[in-house]
């Protein structure tokens, strides 16, 4: 029982210290890139992969097979003087045999490279997987920022209409105002009071997607703050081929489809390999062994199966030369074939660059546009406080109608909500050119 209880007592603070636990960022990537499906998947593929190279250094060896077979006769059957008998007899054979390859065309030396590179591809694929991981951990980190900015705006809001209704309930008592002003500022309250429970619903969906994709307990889940600040307004490259050279060295997608060429290269030598000849040996050793049951000629009796082995031992070796002469043009053809799929790995680097090269230049647009967004989100923020001060004024000395306070007031809430919205939109952007060009810090 007491065993029992402290194992409980222990679940109980293991699940309290977790659902106080705040995610790093850095934390959230290497979590996604452990539990994700995917990545499991393609980790298994780069084990087949090495079990390829494997393979293809045994095709360096020779191989070894032992035999045996033995048969049970019984009738008649000539003696050795020629005389038919009716005997039971036993006889066994047993052999080893060894072949290999002396020379094939060096193609199995073209095949070990070629499982070679199914290793490289494999980890280029994996880095691939892990790369749109991240970013999209990326993503769905900074939507939860992006999110608690929000509520807080939001009730930051509300807090400024509860006290709107004091101000209009002491005004009311003062008969400076009549009772539907009262009702209309309750009401802007109540539409507050909606917004934020709108942007903790929105808060609450953020957390769920990111803990799915770390594949955790969403309750108690939250993440550390990040100090995103005021964006710069300088941009990291002053243009996207900048950023596109530096990412052409370390995309995987592009690697791998250099990768590809190289195995074409290989499949064509394998091709041309089947014009060469092939020098094969074989080598072999055996024996046998005799045993008759009945109607054995006088004197003679079954010699033991040790004298007999050694008796009968015999030994072959054997070397085998073929030379191609015609194949009814099908080594020619492949190796036609091998040579059009190296085009196509030629045409499909060339696409990769041009996808890489299109992807970069729009994001890097994208950032230069964001950046506009958010410059432009300030001045407008900036100017909209300012005009709430001057409206708030008015509308305490009663020099404002309620309706065009709250037509202020509504364009500060909207100045606010675009300004955050700007703001991660352009953080965002810029991670993704960050991360193009190899400079994506996750601390």
């Amino acid at each position: 029982m007491k065993t029992k209880f402290i194992l409980f007592v222990s679940l109980l603070i293991s699940v309290v210290t977790f659902s106080q636990k705040k995610w790093t960022l850095k934390e959230c990537v290497d979590q996604a890139l452990e539990r994700n499906i995917s990545i499991q998947q393609n980790k298994l593929s780069l084990e087949l992969a090495k079990k390829d190279v494997d393979i293809s250094k045994g095709n360096f060896l020779p191989n070894l097979t032992g035999s045996s077979s033995g048969n049970f006769n019984s009738g008649l059957s000539p003696d050795k003087t020629g005389v038919l008998t009716n005997t039971n007899n036993f006889n066994g054979r047993f052999s080893l045999r060894s072949s290999g390859n002396i020379f094939n065309g060096y193609r199995n030396t073209n095949t070990y490279k070629q499982a070679q590179l199914g290793v490289k591809s494999s980890l280029l694929d994996l880095k691939k997987i892990e790369n749109d991981i991240s970013l999209n951990v990326v993503n769905s980190y900074l939507n939860i920022l992006f999110a608690k900015e929000n509520l807080n705006a939001a009730r930051f809001q509300y807090e400024i209409s509860k006290k709107q209704i004091e101000a209009a309930e002491s005004r009311l008592k003062s008969g400076v105002i009549a009772k539907g002003d009262l009702l209309n500022t309750q009401s802007t309250a109540a539409t507050d009071q909606q917004a934020v429970i709108s942007q903790e619903n929105a808060l609450d969906l953020s957390l769920l997607n990111l803990a799915q994709l770390l594949q955790v307990p969403v309750e108690g889940f939250d993440i550390a703050s990040i100090d995103v600040g005021a964006p710069s307004a300088n941009l990291f490259y002053k243009n996207s081929s900048t950023v596109y050279n530096k990412s052409l060295d370390r995309m995987p997608e592009i690697e791998r489809a250099t990768l590809a060429i190289k195995n074409a290269d290989l499949n064509i030598k394998i091709s041309k390999g089947a014009f060469l000849p092939t020098l094969s040996y074989d080598l072999s050793a055996g024996t046998s062994y005799y045993h008759q049951f009945n109607n054995l000629l006088p004197g003679r009796v079954n010699d033991n199966f040790i004298n007999q082995a050694n008796d009968r031992l015999q030994y072959g070796a054997g070397v085998s030369l073929n030379i191609p002469i015609f194949s009814r043009f099908q080594t020619k053809n492949r190796v036609a074939q091998s040579k059009i799929n190296k085009e196509i790995s030629e045409t499909r680097l060339e696409s990769e660059k041009l996808i890489l090269k299109q992807t970069i230049e729009q994001a890097f647009l994208d950032v230069k546009t964001a950046l506009k967004s958010y410059e432009a989100a300030k001045i407008s923020q900036a100017a909209q406080e300012e005009a709430f001060k001057n409206a708030q004024e008015r509308y305490n000395y009663g020099a404002m109608t309620l309706f065009d306070f709250d037509q202020v007031r509504t364009r500060l809430v909207n100045a606010q909500g675009a300004l955050i919205r700007s703001k991660y939109d352009y953080v965002f952007k810029t991670k993704v050119l960050q991360f193009y060009s190899g400079e994506l810090v996750l601390e």
